[in-house]
């Protein structure tokens, strides 16, 4: 059985039995809360290392790296930070080299450059490496990487890997998008999962951890899992901060836009908001008419989206300091959005929209998958587009590796839906 080796916290496992908090405390406690709340019995005597960055807060805002330095009877001797680093300022794709933290004074082992999984030598006098990193629920989104590569690096070592989950900020129903490639792996693509997977870090490790050949060695894992939270959950229900998980992430509704437009900025030709103070809610060309390309997507009555016409000059990006007319991308009905679908529209229209090139080689030396095709799981979309499949033969493609994958993943989802009221009848 799956679960009989795995540890859990006690009746925290069942959010849906749980009351919603009083109006000001947050909903949902993530993983260190219930941590602290149990004083940290399963951590004490141990030595923790700690993947961690920015987002790894309680709810009442404290570090999780001063939560365990501060916790009795536990010893935490190390860092670990993923892309970005562990306090989030690294740009995207920009390697993060491995320093003494000058706060603390421990080491920083940087898991974003030449290494990205914990070599023995990091591991040298741990007991346990600790999770804490809040995600976008985006399967391009590296941390997921990250943690499945630390999964494989702990249980090589033998000692055990905790995960202190945390919400899908997408929430947990929403499952869209291509599966990879078979057999297609890279660091932007690591696991068998659709673009959008609808899982929290904690469901997600169990995932990564029972599936055959995902990684090569298992370690003890133990999700602490949250409290309140169901699968339905917008962020803002849940009453947390929002730290950003990223620099160009600043809020959760970022992370929502960064589905259907972060592709734009692999394939090129056009505008996607990073320089501007809308990173990813914005795209657009100095060559559009902004009313014109409005009135051509909100025409397609794609459900819950609506785009207004926008003109904005971005201040870094190819194209800084030009003024570039467009639209911004507002859900008045989030919950019919498909934003991945949504993301296939963007790509299709604008593939096909005058003087725009999208997927040029950077350079006549380039070999192999581009960086569309390596966030894309493989070039099935870029070629689709390529070929002039619409909109509705490349979603249609979809539709069975996603229904697979729903039915694959069911094992492993650990919070329920949100309990109906007599309101609801």
């Amino acid at each position: 059985m799956l679960f009989s080796r795995l540890v859990f916290l006690g009746a925290a496992l069942l959010p849906c039995t749980l009351p919603i908090l009083a109006a000001g405390a947050p909903s949902v406690k993530p993983g260190i809360d219930v941590l602290e709340e149990r004083q940290f019995d399963q951590l004490k005597g141990l030595r923790v290392g700690l993947i961690t960055n920015a987002t790894g807060i309680d709810s009442r805002g404290q570090s999780t790296v001063d939560v365990l330095r501060n916790a009795p009877g536990v010893k935490l001797v190390a860092l670990f930070g993923p892309e970005h680093g562990v306090y989030g300022s690294d740009y995207a794709g920009q390697y993060v080299a491995s320093s003494i933290d000058e706060r603390t004074g421990l080491p920083v082992y940087s898991l974003y450059g030449p290494t990205r999984k914990p070599t023995p030598e990091m591991l040298k006098g741990i007991d346990v490496l600790v999770y804490d990193i809040q995600d976008i629920g985006c399967r391009s989104y590296t941390f997921i990487s990250t943690m499945g590569l630390a999964m494989e690096a702990a249980g090589e070592a033998g000692i055990k890997f905790y995960v202190l989950d945390r919400p899908d900020p997408l929430n947990g129903d929403r499952v869209e998008g291509m599966m990879p490639a078979a057999g297609f792996r890279n660091f932007e693509c690591e696991w068998s999962i659709p673009y959008v997977y609808g899982m929290t870090p904690g469901e997600l490790a169990y995932m990564i951890e029972e599936s055959p050949g995902w990684i090569k060695k298992k370690p003890k894992l133990t999700i602490v899992p949250m409290t309140g939270w169901y699968r339905s959950m917008s962020w803002p229900e849940t009453g947390l901060m929002w730290v950003p998980t990223s620099p160009n992430i600043p809020t959760a509704e970022t992370a929502l836009n960064y589905v259907p437009t972060g592709f734009l900025g692999e394939a090129g030709g056009v505008d996607q908001g990073i320089g501007y103070t809308l990173p990813f809610a914005v795209f657009g060309h100095p060559s559009f008419n902004s009313f014109a390309i409005a009135d051509e997507f909100n025409g397609l009555n794609l459900p819950g989206v609506l785009f207004r016409p926008t003109t904005y000059k971005p201040f870094s990006g190819p194209f800084r300091n030009r003024v570039v007319h467009g639209v911004q991308i507002f859900y008045p009905d989030l919950a019919q959005a498909n934003l991945t679908n949504l993301a296939v529209e963007i790509l299709y229209h604008l593939y096909h929209a005058p003087g725009i090139q999208m997927f040029q080689p950077n350079s006549a030396e380039d070999s192999g998958p581009g960086p569309f095709d390596e966030i894309a799981g493989g070039d099935a979309l870029r070629t689709a587009l390529e070929a002039g499949q619409t909109p509705e033969q490349i979603i249609t493609s979809w539709q069975p590796g996603l229904a697979a994958f729903r039915e694959a993943r069911r094992p492993y989802l650990l919070y329920g839906e949100r309990p109906k009221s007599e309101d609801d009848n």
